[in-house]
């Protein structure tokens, strides 16, 4: 009976090498691993094809999805090439580590977090190197298989823990307590021959003459709570350092190179490196593999390296392929040092009904979880697009956000959506929280809306929620949440959350049109939302500071545009009946009288000499130039195209401007700016242009003092250009 300790690093391409010829030789009757003991059930699954890594264990526990663990696994994981033999020859696999239900309860007691610091840097600074990943890479993880290995990091790993003496943390001395124990159980099995696959750090403590009485003193009464296991798909990316999985590589995707290619991975990632700046539309050719590939060598010749690593090749890349451009470098990181690739796990995993719903769904509407970004164009016209579309919202409405909504470039109205979609490991997660809302995705994303309908405090969010309940098809959550609305929108007095709550129930009565709902009912609502709203607002816009006023402004134009796209007569008449009280009433804050007096215009409920008598009673001398100012902000805030086009209101502007004392100027300056610098840049021209054109132009030309100072003059120009913008210094200077 023999015990043999095969000390690793959780994700390496030469252990994972070096530990697969070592099991050919010994043959072992029984595997022990490093890992939960409660994913036993799952071991068969990794002699399946249509497992394929990069997968993870997910262990979470049963009463708090949140609270989970992943155990990631590569190709070149050597933990991973351990449950392939097991199963190719039908050796028993076992997983030895603490389990997680022990763990995961101690953290639920808040354990506090010990931290260790790294004590085989000593040994890679000893041997020159700057870091321990490059010289664990060096000297490990690029070796051909060597069966000598093991015994060498055992060694290594002795010494060091001998020489270090760093304290083990409690939770450490637990797991390897338990571990030994394990190895214990399988001696009396009566196994003859017993493989354990272990972190390089715990073989020492393994291979030490511990009593099992001292173990057992150690785990004597640990917390414990039920914890469930199934397969998940994970990335190359979450790998890596960046991910902040702490067994993480620098590089998933150089090592799965080394891993399949051995000592010629440099070569085959030199020629990937080719073809992926070719792809990008950058030059690359064969000559220049070569020549970075000989640059390399040289390097790792020079610094007495035994092969060449991922440092002398990227040097060489920097050097030959990127000529030092860190732009062209960061694409080659990012998609052949990260290479996000994502694994597969079998259908028949076991896992919660909703998780399998939802792959279900994936499968027969076509959409692949992918780790890569992509871009998804629906066309809510084709069924097919349609489905995909309420699939991707009701997983919005439950919290996964695999897709994003994108602006869709040079494409109107309610029969496009674009989509980004990215499939992160943590969704996952959120897949069996979400499971208590439902078995099916339809159930649990009607139940959440329901519950969040439920919770809403305001009016407009109740609106937004109903908006992505028809986006979801939820049919079956639409009467409660409308029941919320109406018994939100009677005790709603507010005229602001009233016309901000306009906008998500047009736009849902909208997209339930394209989506064959019927939205009779939630019609009436909007409607009589829009009727509350004029009548609050000509007394919610009085008495109000000038910060409520922004806020209204807001909500006011919000709200024009929704009850203008709702097209109904009677409620647009009502509509502009409410804001012609608005423009003429001198209780209401110039800021909103100025914006409602703008609408009038724009939709030609009022002519321009009406907008301008209404400045024209602005910006009298009876009126504070500070309330002018304010009237102005609201009035052109929508664009200057107003100004530009009407002589009396250019006029009227100009006699004000020109009529302020310096200082009051000054002090006026700062909101003029805002207001003038929210025009577009042609529109900022074309009023610099019509300040010298026409009538205006000639007047000035002729009534100009033949005494005139033109250098004071320029002085000018500096303020005009901070109101206008730098086409009026071209303007004037034209003019002079």
């Amino acid at each position: 009976m023999s015990v043999h300790l095969f000390g690793v690093r959780h994700h390496g391409p030469g252990c994972a090498r070096s530990l697969l010829q070592a099991l050919r030789e010994l043959q072992p009757d029984c595997v022990l691993v490093e890992g939960p003991p409660e994913a036993d059930g799952l071991v068969a699954f990794a002699g399946r094809p249509e497992l394929a890594p990069p997968v993870a264990l997910l262990l979470y526990a049963a009463a708090a999805p949140q609270r989970a663990v992943f155990y990631p696994f590569a190709t070149y994981s050597p933990e991973w090439q351990a449950m392939r033999y097991a199963n190719e020859h039908g050796v028993p696999l076992r997983f030895c580590d603490l389990p997680q239900s022990h763990r995961l309860a101690e953290e639920q007691q808040d354990a506090p977090d010990e931290v260790r610091d790294d004590p085989l840097r000593w040994l890679a600074q000893a041997a020159g190197y700057g870091d321990t990943e490059t010289w664990w890479d060096h000297l490990v993880e690029q070796r051909r298989d060597s069966l000598d290995l093991f015994a060498a990091v055992a060694e290594m790993m002795t010494a060091v823990r001998e020489v270090a003496r760093v304290p083990e943390p409690l939770r450490e001395q637990r797991r390897e307590a338990w571990m030994r124990n394990a190895i214990r159980a399988a001696e009396k099995e009566g196994f003859a021959r017993i493989a354990v696959v272990c972190g390089a750090w715990h073989v020492p403590a393994l291979a030490a003459q511990a009593s099992a009485k001292g173990d057992a003193t150690l785990l004597k009464g640990l917390p414990k709570e039920k914890v469930l296991a199934t397969w998940i798909p994970w990335s190359y990316g979450r790998l890596s350092f960046a991910s902040g999985y702490g067994a993480g590589v620098a590089s998933p995707g150089w090592y799965h190179h080394v891993w399949e290619h051995g000592d010629e991975a440099g070569l085959f990632w030199l020629t990937d490196v080719a073809a992926l700046l070719r792809r990008h539309d950058l030059d690359a050719s064969s000559a220049q593999v070569i020549e970075a590939l000989r640059l390399a060598e040289g390097l790792a010749a020079l610094r007495h390296r035994p092969r060449t690593g991922l440092d002398e090749l990227l040097e060489a890349v920097r050097v030959v392929f990127c000529q030092d451009n860190a732009v062209t470098l960061r694409l080659i990181e990012r998609e052949l040092l990260v290479k996000d690739r994502l694994g597969d796990v079998p259908a028949d995993v076991p896992t919660v009904p909703l998780v399998q719903d939802v792959q279900a769904l994936q499968k027969r509407l076509r959409l692949p979880v992918r780790a890569d970004t992509t871009d998804l164009d629906l066309d809510l016209r084709q069924g097919a697009h349609l489905e995909k579309s309420v699939l991707l919202h009701r997983l919005a409405m439950i919290g996964v956000q695999w897709g994003r909504r994108q602006q869709a470039q040079g494409k109107t109205g309610t029969f496009h959506e674009l989509w980004r979609l990215a499939w992160e490991p943590e969704f996952s997660i959120q897949l069996i929280e979400a499971s208590v809302w439902g078995a099916t995705l339809e159930q649990a994303a009607t139940a959440r809306a329901i519950e969040r309908g439920a919770r809403a405090e305001s009016l407009p969010e109740l609106t937004a929620l109903m908006e992505e309940i028809l986006l979801a098809d939820l049919q079956g959550a639409v009467e409660a949440v409308m029941a919320r609305i109406q018994e939100s929108g009677a005790a709603t007095a507010d005229a602001g959350f009233l016309l901000e709550a306009i906008g998500p129930l047009v736009d849902a009565i909208r997209y339930g049109t394209v989506r064959g709902t019927d939205t009779r009912a939630l019609a009436g609502v909007a409607g009589g939302l829009m009727t509350r709203a004029c009548i609050a607002l000509p007394f919610g816009a009085r008495a109000l500071a000038d910060d409520a006023a922004g806020i209204l402004l807001r909500q006011l134009v919000a709200g024009d545009a929704a009850i203008r796209r709702f097209q109904d007569d009677a409620l647009l008449a009502a509509w502009f009946d409410t804001l012609e009280k608005l423009a003429r009433s001198d209780q209401v804050h110039s800021l909103i009288a100025g914006r409602a007096t703008r609408i009038l215009s724009e939709q030609q409920h009022w002519s321009l000499d009406e907008a301008a008598r209404q400045l024209s009673l602005r910006s009298s001398r009876a009126m504070q130039p500070l309330v002018t100012a304010q009237w102005l902000e609201g009035f052109l805030g929508g664009g200057g195209t107003l100004l530009a086009q009407s002589d009396a209101l250019w006029d009227l502007v100009n006699a004000w401007l020109m009529a302020q004392p310096e200082q009051g100027f000054i002090e006026l300056l700062p909101l003029l700016r805002r207001t003038f610098g929210s025009f577009t840049a042609p529109e900022r021209r074309q009023l610099a242009e019509r300040s010298l054109a026409g009538k205006r132009g000639q007047r000035l030309a002729a009534t100009r003092p033949a005494d005139l100072d033109l250098e004071r003059a320029r002085r000018v120009l500096p303020v005009l250009r901070s109101i206008l913008g730098n086409a009026t210094t071209a303007a004037a200077a034209q003019g002079e």
